[in-house]
């Protein structure tokens, strides 16, 4: 299928690894010229040289200062902005005896106010293209919380119901917004939870992702691309109908039925 993306503009966060890397390399693939940022500009400059990537910049996204110099090195770069995928590092897993209040509100900064920073900075652009377009990476525990993810269930709904809020005040311009669930993908966040149930079963890293892959509906975990490929597609022109919606890509695993 032809998803008419070629010479659009993205921007795309957190890419330099895991699920922000594999939405840049999709839409690479498809013929989009990318913007890519993190906060690792080792593994960022070498991401770039292997995708062709129109441009780079370094940035965390926590912080506001550097989420406008993102927006504005990538808009300078590219000519203007047609897509924007949000991704941000995970805030680090724990349950509300074990997280201080430093950490939630640095997961605040990192979760919450990196989308509605990067949102407020990029759709002044967006509203200039013919096909604009955001995609949101978030969590399938937007849907059904997890029980060791407690900053994620607490500040990632949020982010899911601004985002829907703007679904609705951009459908007039044409732009549309929608966020991607991921769970049970195989990233280094998956790696770092798994970690955590090795230790307590006395397990290597490994083994309790065999154990957990084994339980699964699939009996496997979602590999990075296929996240990827459903960004490329929500970015396409055949979505653009499409728009306010959370899709999960979790191979089944969640039982919610909204």
């Amino acid at each position: 299928m032809e998803l008419g993306l070629k010479g659009r503009r993205a921007l795309v966060t957190a890419a330099s690894r895991g699920l922000g890397r594999a939405c840049a390399e999709a839409l690479v693939r498809e013929g989009a010229e990318v913007f890519i940022s993190s906060r690792d500009e080792t593994a960022l400059s070498d991401l770039a040289a292997q995708l062709g990537a129109a441009g780079h910049r370094a940035g965390d996204v926590s912080k506001a200062a550097d989420v406008d110099a993102v927006v504005d090195a990538a808009v300078e770069t590219l000519g203007g902005l047609d897509i924007l995928v949000v991704n941000a590092g995970g805030a680090p897993p724990g349950t509300l005896d074990q997280l201080t209040d430093e950490q939630f509100l640095e997961a605040f900064q990192l979760t919450t106010m990196s989308a509605i920073r990067l949102w407020r900075r990029s759709i002044p652009h967006l509203r200039k293209s013919p096909q604009g377009r955001i995609v949101n990476i978030t969590s399938a525990f937007v849907k059904e919380p997890s029980s060791v993810l407690l900053l994620s269930n607490a500040l990632r709904p949020g982010v899911t119901a601004v985002a829907k809020m703007l679904a609705t005040e951009l459908a007039p311009a044409g732009i549309t917004i929608n966020s991607i669930g991921p769970n049970a993908v195989l990233t280094d966040r998956t790696r770092q939870v798994a970690g955590g149930a090795a230790e307590k079963a006395g397990l290597s890293v490994e083994e309790q992702l065999d154990r957990t892959a084994k339980t699964l509906p699939m009996q496997r975990y979602g590999d990075p691309s296929e996240v990827g490929a459903l960004c490329a597609f929500l970015c396409s022109s055949h979505a653009g109908y499409i728009t306010g919606q959370t899709i999960v890509v979790d191979g089944g695993t969640s039982r919610s039925i909204f």
